[in-house]
């Protein structure tokens, strides 16, 4: 590991306050109300700031309306500032119009909506190209388009440290021609970071269709869509400090616009009569019904709010954070740690690690008794902990309001572990 890379600035620190979370905290037992947690499970779920809880409460407390429905001005003022949200989401981005913006409920319905939305473009014997560091959520969609379609699945291996394969990865798209290449941007269990870039420029060589998770990528570094070059990618509001409940699908707006809608009803139609339906154009045909109009406007503040700090600025604390921890961590011998950063390597805001004797579940509860969040589990990535040798590991991830003291908190808990079930 770098020696560089390991004293972490002050921003996680100095942003604390903006955060209710981590304030006298009404909805811990009285007790432990005063103890600030020590939350190292961001990858799950961002804690959100002042800004988006106040512009959420704004609208649902004095400017509810639907949109693009109501002819009376607060319907006008709602449907602008939900366009406008769907423009700044865009621009964050580097989204090329708001019209390559799709609305969801979060990556998973992203990735399923996609899926459903090639499915007419498929044909028995076709083939689909993921890799081992997939979440659950994208293995699973594209496992029932293959049964519905009868099409074949392939996935590129990884090395023991958690990396991508891209050597596999091109001959597997090299020798199955796939239709659709859908890989993550960071791993959410190794917070392995893909060269997505290259990883779509191979899959354009053969004509692949390129869908990239970024649920895990958009809190931690930049994205610039048109860059990357994918076709498609989505991500989740909760884990960039916005709601639960919204996510985003960007889609190439040439892409879009070929695609027939997935879900039917208020609000993706042209007209409809009892012969026919026309469809809206995109991103509208993909938005049936209600959309959650409150969360996109959290998110779009959750945007700003990262926005005003910058992206680079954020990118730099959390890499310097996640260094310092790991070497922390590196010193406790009962520890073993996994990731393609202890072998030089590239890894965003997530460390893996298993403690001698102890099982992760177990430890998550210990934790907790301390004050610490963490996660525990396969982390709904079964095919990659396989890969590894592993059936469950401990698991912290950072945000950008994350500070060595609560390594420290992790490190006086493992202490405890230790003592009690050696």
């Amino acid at each position: 590991m770098n020696d560089s890379k390991s004293q972490p600035l002050l921003l996680g620190e100095a942003i604390r306050q903006q955060f209710p979370f981590f304030g006298d905290n009404p909805a811990l037992p009285s007790d432990r109300r005063r103890i600030v947690p020590a939350y190292l499970d961001s990858a799950a779920t961002s804690q959100k700031p002042r800004c988006v809880i106040e512009r959420m409460t704004r609208f649902l407390s004095y400017e509810n309306a639907n949109i693009h429905r109501g002819a009376y001005q607060l319907s006008g003022v709602a449907t602008e500032n939900f366009e406008d949200a769907r423009a700044r989401i865009a621009d964050f981005i580097g989204a090329s119009s708001p019209n390559c913006i799709v609305f969801t409920r979060g990556t998973t319905d992203s990735i399923n909506l996609v899926a459903r939305a090639l499915e007419p473009e498929l044909s028995e014997g076709d083939a689909i190209v993921l890799t081992l560091l997939e979440h659950h959520s994208n293995i699973v969609p594209w496992q029932l388009l293959a049964q519905r379609k009868r099409l074949k699945l392939y996935f590129a291996d990884i090395s023991d440290q958690g990396v991508l394969n891209l050597d596999d990865l091109a001959q597997k798209i090299a020798a199955t021609k796939p239709k659709i290449v859908s890989v993550t941007h960071v791993s959410n269990a190794l917070g392995t970071l893909v060269p997505i870039k290259a990883v779509c420029a191979l899959a354009h060589s053969v004509g692949a269709t390129t869908v990239v998770d970024a649920a895990q990528s958009v809190s931690h570094m930049a994205l610039d869509v048109d860059d990357i070059d994918c076709d498609f990618l989505a991500f989740s509001g909760h884990k960039l400090y916005g709601p639960t409940g919204v996510g985003v699908l960007y889609g190439k707006e040439q892409r879009l616009a070929a695609l027939e809608p997935v879900y039917g009803g208020g609000g993706m139609i042209s007209s409809v009569s009892t012969e026919k339906t026309t469809w809206a154009d995109a991103p509208q045909r993909f938005e049936a019904g209600t959309p959650p109009i409150a969360e996109v406007l959290g998110l779009a503040a959750a945007v700003e709010f990262v926005r005003q700090l910058g992206m680079a600025q954020i990118e730099d604390y959390e890499e310097k954070l996640l260094y310092a921890a790991m070497e922390r961590l590196a010193r406790e011998k009962a520890i073993t740690l996994y990731g393609p950063a202890l072998h030089g390597g590239e890894q965003k805001g997530i460390i893996s690690f298993t403690i001698d004797g102890v099982h992760p579940h177990d430890f998550s509860t210990i934790a907790d008794t301390f004050n610490v969040q963490l996660r525990a589990g396969h982390h709904c990535a079964m095919p990659l902990l396989k890969r590894l040798g592993l059936q469950s590991t401990a698991r912290i991830s950072f945000g950008l309001y994350s500070i060595m003291d609560d390594v420290e908190a992790l490190c006086e808990a493992v202490h405890f572990a230790q003592k009690k079930f050696s």
